[in-house]
């Protein structure tokens, strides 16, 4: 299994672009994923300089619909129609706006890509597309604000050493995520990579999110994107590992 970050708030060196936003190519097995697109066209000029053609993608799979996750779909240059996998609510609160040229922008995607809305779906054997996520912890808000945001969701494979969790901002909790990855793949976690979304300003669950990891004791464990650097130091600090950025190839045995 090969993952390589597209679109990351940080470059891993100087030969990568950055933006604040969450883009990655992943290839389990035979199946060939983009999950999250990015601001803008960041994740396309990437996965150029990377030798990815993104139009050999199986599925592409949006973890919710915010911008800095999705809006990378306006500059996509596929030549043939895709799996696009999602939660109803993405397209329509992508399309909540008065702004004429996003409108037929996305009419446009949607009229180039073949849209499949789900749940819980595993979308080729050992991939899982998670769907609404249970909020089961008693410490996470699984909310943004106001916003309950049903439709962050996040992807998890089966491997030989256990599931990886790939999330894009875990906006429903990473914890609760992580507990509903183990329950679908029937597995216990393994590696954890992605937006953890743990930032001052909403006041994290920090000391009960790294007591959770402790607890479970996966091999590998990246927070990204939407955490603040001082609680990513906080973990490198307690787990180790290192800070990937645009440009990242993580592997991981099947």
């Amino acid at each position: 299994m090969k993952i390589r970050l597209l679109t990351e708030n940080l470059a891993s060196d100087m030969v990568w672009l950055a933006e604040w936003g969450f883009s990655a190519w992943i290839e389990y097995g035979n199946s060939r994923i983009l999950f999250d697109t990015g601001f803008s066209d960041v994740y396309l000029r990437n996965a150029r300089y990377a030798d990815i053609d993104l139009n050999s993608v199986d599925v592409i799979a949006l973890s919710h619909f915010h911008r800095d996750h999705t809006r990378g779909l306006l500059f996509h240059g596929f030549k043939d129609k895709k799996k696009l996998i999602l939660h109803p609510r993405v397209m329509t609160a992508v399309l909540d706006t008065d702004d004429e040229t996003v409108l037929s922008d996305y009419a446009a995607i949607q009229d180039r890509l073949a849209n499949a809305f789900a749940t819980h779906v595993e979308f080729c054997e050992g991939g899982f597309f998670l769907g609404e996520i249970p909020r089961t912890t008693d410490f996470e808000k699984g909310a943004f604000f106001d916003d309950p945001m049903i439709d962050d969701t996040a992807l998890a494979f089966r491997t030989s050493q256990g599931a990886v969790v790939v999330s894009g901002c875990s906006h429903a909790g990473i914890c609760n995520i992580c507990e509903y990855a183990k329950q679908i793949t029937a597995q216990p976690l393994h590696a954890v990579i992605g937006g953890f979304h743990l930032l001052h300003n909403e006041e994290p669950p920090v000391e009960q999110t790294i007591a959770y990891f402790k607890r479970e004791k996966p091999e590998m464990l990246m927070p990204m994107h939407c955490s603040d650097f001082d609680i990513q130091a906080r973990f490198q600090q307690e787990f180790g590992g290192p800070r990937p950025g645009a440009g990242s190839l993580i592997e991981i045995a099947d």
